[in-house]
């Protein structure tokens, strides 16, 4: 008995071991192109809605989100680089986690597929996993794709607008959540 108790205690260990394992590996590499934005995005989720401003600064080593009240004040600071991801809200209270989904699930509710959205919000699909019923304009643009069970859908800059060609707006969905995430201005890094 005391080895069947060894074994399945064991087996456990190892059960758990390997999915936090899985847990910390991102969905997609870290796209080595740096951009910086600004916009807003609206969270439609079980517990409720929100409304952000959104300061977005990506780079090949970290990607650093603000999530801000329309005065600018922080809601939350997103960090994810090499070491992990880290959410620190308003009142100071901080999460740590293997991925920003992890984190924006556990510190704010919903998840934030940040790893598949670096790229989705510059009009590519995220490499490492398969896309499904993609839909392109008649420049060839990414327009629509499903990935790792997100329904995504994106609109650019009209030719005459500051930011021509650019993505505009990413439109998300993945049956229980949807975001949408609206680019007001690409901006060359620095910070706020």
């Amino acid at each position: 008995m005391n080895l069947r108790l060894a074994l399945a205690q064991a087996a456990i260990v190892a059960i758990a071991a390997f999915l936090a394992g899985c847990a910390a590996v991102p969905l997609a590499p870290r796209d080595p192109q740096p951009f910086d934005l600004l916009g807003r995005a609206l969270v439609t989720y079980s517990g409720g809605a929100v409304t952000a401003n959104v300061r977005w600064e990506h780079g090949p080593g970290q990607d650093e989100i603000w999530l801000m009240t329309p005065t600018g004040q922080t809601l939350a600071h997103i960090v994810d680089s090499p070491e992990g991801a880290v959410l620190t809200r308003a009142d100071q209270q901080q999460y740590r986690a293997g991925s920003v989904e992890a984190l924006t699930r556990q510190g704010l509710g919903w998840p934030l597929p940040l790893a598949l959205l670096q790229y989705w919000i510059r009009g590519n699909p995220a490499p490492g996993s398969a896309a499904a019923d993609v839909q392109r304009d008649a420049g060839q643009r990414l327009t629509g794709l499903t990935q790792n069970g997100w329904r995504v859908s994106i609109g650019y800059n009209p030719p005459e607008a500051e930011h021509a060609g650019l993505v505009r707006r990413v439109d998300l969905n993945d049956g229980g959540n949807e975001i949408r995430f609206v680019v007001d201005t690409w901006r060359v890094s620095g910070r706020p």
